[in-house]
């Protein structure tokens, strides 16, 4: 595709309202001549853990069609790709609801705006839906991680979370272990590719409404992604299944601090619903030369 008729790449970041925090994400509103093979080539470029294609839009119903994809590959659903999306139409079209038609199926958002500053998005996401992680899931994913049992929360324990992705659910003792990640990376990707998971979602608990975590992003060629809203929702759902979402269900998700860029997203949950609904502002990235200096090579 020649220069003339490239569609323009837009750069968000999501989870903050400061362009130093959150998690970096393109955004392609004019998507629809790209095939497979120049989304991908483009999201590679960009270089973020995944840039969000508008394929198809409908600006009159307010409803567009999206698909995600990493560096290496095509993802089903990206929860922080998806509030930058939504930010940028709003800062297009006005704010206001939002539909997404995502391969994982539809996804309503609301978005509002305080005048004279950042635009918020809240995405309700699909059912979600939680497990507990098998011996030799738990086995394999310790070892590449370089942790041990001892090293987890007895009353959150592991399992296999779905927000729209299907995420393991580690929760450790201590905010020093959750600190020192440093995991191997090929090993962790290779058992991540056979799972079947997008991200890991290792949190610690510090009270029953603030949690803070840490995604490893190895199969999109990520070290760590700084703010996951998929895997938000998966810990979302992952909470009820347990039983232990806080009485109001709200609870908010501390994230990418250990890697200098703030992120925080607020996770609205119930009991008898299995959808989770998952907020936070974006903002504009004006320097489109900044890399995420979080990944791999």
């Amino acid at each position: 595709m020649s220069p003339k008729t490239r569609p323009e790449i837009l750069r968000y970041t999501a989870f903050t309202s400061d362009p130093a925090g959150g998690n970096p994400a393109g955004v392609v509103l004019d998507a629809a001549a790209l095939d497979d093979a120049a989304m991908l080539a483009t999201a590679a470029e960009v270089g973020y853990s995944e840039t969000a294609f508008v394929t198809a839009a409908d600006q009159d119903a307010r409803r567009f069609r999206l698909r995600y994809f990493s560096p290496l590959a095509e993802v089903a659903f990206c929860g922080h790709a998806t509030v930058a999306t939504a930010v940028a139409l709003a800062e297009r079209i006005g704010p206001g609801p939002l539909v997404f038609d995502t391969p994982v199926g539809e996804i309503t958002l609301d978005t509002t705006a305080v005048p004279g500053g950042t635009v918020t998005a809240t995405l309700t996401s699909v059912p979600t839906r939680s497990r507990p992680a098998s011996e030799a899931e738990l086995h394999a994913s310790l070892a590449a991680l370089h942790w041990s049992p001892e090293d987890l929360d007895a009353a959150l324990p592991p399992h296999v979370a779905f927000g729209g992705n299907e995420h393991l659910v580690l929760a450790v003792t201590t905010r020093e272990r959750l600190a020192a990640l440093d995991y191997d990376f090929d090993a962790l990707a290779e058992i991540m590719h056979r799972q079947g998971w997008t991200t890991l979602q290792l949190v610690w608990r510090e009270t029953p409404e603030l949690f803070h975590a840490r995604d490893p992003f190895p199969i999109g060629g990520v070290v760590e992604d700084p703010a996951t809203g998929a895997a938000a929702a998966a810990l979302g759902g992952y909470l009820r299944a347990l039983g232990a979402l806080p009485p109001s269900g709200a609870f908010t998700i501390r994230q990418g601090d250990d890697l200098g860029r703030p992120s925080l997203l607020r996770v609205q949950a119930s009991a008898t619903d299995p959808r989770v609904r998952v907020s936070g502002q974006a903002i504009a990235i004006t320097n489109s030369a900044e890399r995420t200096p979080w990944t791999n090579g």
